[in-house]
């Protein structure tokens, strides 16, 4: 079972440039005080910019992959449906090949205010690279 499985994220619209999912809180996803723990926003917040870049990304040729998340929490939220929505701000060229897209992601409660917001960095990293760090690694570990 996925964490997506296991927080019951569903997404509720995919679009190229804008992603929407929906998580109920549950006892599951509560911290030991009774709200919404901060993870499970940001597991919602990480899978929405996920589904974005999932959608221009060739995945016979690439794979997308979140790099850095950073995200302010502004409400507590005991119980309701949360609502995930990730933009895409921009992409850029990344150093070692690939792309870097930034999409600014908010979570919304029931009553439509924001709970939590930030941005999360995806890197959409080609195979070809992603097999040549395998290689560079296994010849590491074949060194000590």
């Amino acid at each position: 079972m996925t964490l997506v499985e296991t927080l019951h994220i569903e997404a509720a619209s995919v679009r190229d440039e804008r992603v929407e999912a929906v998580m109920p809180v549950m006892p599951d996803v509560l911290q030991p005080f009774g709200f919404v723990h901060g993870g499970a926003t940001i597991a919602l917040l990480e899978t929405v910019a996920s589904l974005g870049a999932q959608q221009g990304t060739d995945l016979e040729s690439e794979r997308p992959f979140g790099v850095d998340v950073h995200v302010r929490h502004r409400k507590a939220v005991a119980s309701g449906t949360l609502l995930g929505v990730a933009e895409l701000d921009r992409i850029e060229p990344a150093r070692t090949g690939g792309v870097r897209q930034f999409w600014n992601v908010a979570a919304y409660d029931d009553e439509g205010d924001v709970v939590s917001e930030g941005v999360v960095v995806m890197r959409i990293v080609p195979l070809a690279r992603l097999a040549e760090k395998e290689r560079e690694r296994a010849a590491a570990r074949g060194q000590e």
